[in-house]
């Protein structure tokens, strides 16, 4: 099973997660909920996550992805995506969530939406 492999990077206060792999049931949600909830603890809570690698993402990764964005948000914090593939976006766009997300294409985009 490919895992999910997260490589995390600063921008200025902005935390950028770059995200390859599966975001699936197990270890990817797991994976991702964990990275979330210890940015939080370092009082990071200005996150992107970069999606340009992530080929897969199942309903548990959708759910997780909806739960990462409430745990930001009662941080006072701001989850945003980047790049997100054809495939995810139609399915965030299948199920309303393309309106709860900010998602952007360009990271420096992205990145000046912070401010």
């Amino acid at each position: 099973m490919a895992e999910l492999n997260i490589t995390e990077r600063q921008a200025g206060d902005v935390t950028i997660l770059d995200l390859n792999g599966k975001i699936t049931i197990g270890e990817g949600s797991v994976a991702l909920r964990n990275a979330i909830r210890r940015l939080l603890g370092e009082g990071k809570n200005k996150i992107l996550l970069n999606l340009a690698s992530v080929g897969y993402v199942d309903s548990s990764g959708i759910g997780e992805l909806v739960s990462s964005f409430t745990a930001v948000n009662k941080e006072d914090g701001t989850l945003k995506l980047l790049k997100l593939t054809q495939k995810i976006q139609d399915l965030l766009a299948i199920t309303k969530l393309l309106t709860v997300f900010d998602v952007f294409d360009d990271e420096s985009e992205a990145l000046s939406s912070y401010q």
